[in-house]
C-alpha cells in the first residue's frame, strides 16, 4: 500500500490514507494491479504508480534487451529480434541507461573505498568522424570495477581539422567531465588512493585540486596491440592493464565504439546511456 498520496503532497494536504479500491489487468506483463483510493482527496492510484518504470508497455522485454545492449547488440537488431518497433528501442535505451546509472553509483557507495584508481580518456565519435567525443572514465586496479564514466566533446584533429569547419566550432568538453567524474569519485575513494593514469600534461592540475591528499603517478603510453580493439599494449606489463583492458571490453561489447562499425553514434546522451547499460552489467558480472 502507498505511503502518501502524490495528489495530497502536491496540494499539500495532510492526514491522507488508502482504501482498496479494485484491481486491474496490466498486458505487458499478464498481472493484476491493486488499486487505492485516497480518503481525503479521493485521488486514485495503484501499487504500480511509484514504479520506474510506470505507464511504460513491454516491460517484459526490458531484462532481454539490456542483455543484448550489454553484448554487442545493434538497436536495429534487438528491435528486429525481439519484436519491437525502432522508437521503443530507442526510447528504452534512455531509460534503461537511466536506471542503470543510478544502480552504477548506489552499488560503488556499498562496496568499500577504492584504495587504487587508473582513470583515461577513450575516444569515438557522434555522425561522423570530423565530430570526436571524449569517453573519460575510471576504474579500480585489480578489481577492474568500473567507478564512473563521463561524456564529453573535443575538436577534430590532424588532417580531419579542414573538413570538420564545415560543422563549426566545436568546444572541449573534457576538463569538465574530469570535473564531474572526480566530484562523483570522491565518495568512492579513501583520501590518500593511488591514482595512475598515462602522461597526459593537463591531468595533474585536476587530480591535486579535487584529490589533495592523493599520491599520483603518471606513466609513458605505449604502442596498442592488434588485440584488444588497440586499447591492450604491446608491452610485457602494463602499469595501466586494468584500465586498457577495461577498455578494450566497451570496444568489444558496446557495438558503436567497435572499431570499423557503421554502428555510430547519433547522439552524445545516447552514447552515455548505452555506456552505463554495459558499466552496469559489467560491475555485476565480469568485475
Amino acid at each position: 500500500m502507498p505511503r502518501n498520496c502524490p495528489h495530497c503532497d502536491s496540494k499539500k494536504i495532510s492526514g491522507s490514507y488508502f482504501v482498496r479500491f479494485g484491481f486491474f489487468f496490466r498486458s505487458s506483463d499478464s498481472r493484476y494491479i491493486q488499486r487505492y483510493r485516497c480518503v481525503s482527496c479521493r485521488f486514485t492510484c495503484s501499487n504500480a504508480t511509484f514504479n520506474a518504470w510506470f505507464r511504460q508497455k513491454k516491460r517484459q522485454k526490458n531484462h532481454a534487451l539490456r542483455m543484448r545492449l550489454a553484448g554487442a547488440g545493434s538497436l536495429r537488431r534487438a528491435a528486429k529480434d525481439l519484436h519491437l518497433n525502432r522508437k521503443t528501442v530507442a526510447r528504452k535505451l534512455a531509460a534503461l541507461g537511466f536506471e542503470a546509472a543510478f544502480h552504477l553509483k548506489k552499488g560503488n557507495l556499498e562496496k568499500p573505498k577504492a584504495r587504487v584508481i587508473e582513470f583515461d580518456d577513450l575516444e569515438t565519435f557522434e555522425h561522423t568522424k570530423c565530430k570526436p567525443l571524449s569517453i573519460t572514465l575510471a576504474v579500480e586496479s585489480k578489481t577492474r570495477r568500473i567507478l564512473g564514466i563521463e561524456v564529453s566533446t573535443i575538436a577534430a584533429k590532424g588532417l580531419l581539422v579542414e573538413k570538420a569547419k564545415k560543422y563549426g566550432r566545436r568546444p572541449d568538453g573534457r576538463s569538465k567531465a574530469r570535473a564531474r567524474l572526480f566530484r562523483d569519485l570522491q565518495e568512492m575513494v579513501v583520501e590518500d588512493v593511488l591514482i595512475k593514469s598515462d602522461s597526459n600534461p593537463h591531468y595533474r592540475k585536476d587530480v591535486l585540486k579535487y584529490f589533495p591528499k592523493a599520491k599520483y603517478r603518471q606513466y609513458e603510453g605505449k604502442r596498442g596491440s592488434l588485440g584488444g580493439q588497440g586499447e591492450l599494449k604491446k608491452t610485457k606489463f602494463d602499469p595501466l592493464f586494468s584500465l586498457n583492458h577495461t577498455c578494450a571490453m566497451f570496444r568489444a561489447n558496446v557495438n558503436r565504439l567497435i572499431r570499423k562499425t557503421w554502428c555510430t553514434t547519433k547522439r552524445a546522451d545516447r552514447l552515455y546511456a548505452h555506456l552505463m547499460i554495459y558499466a552496469h552489467y559489467h560491475n555485476q558480472n565480469l568485475g
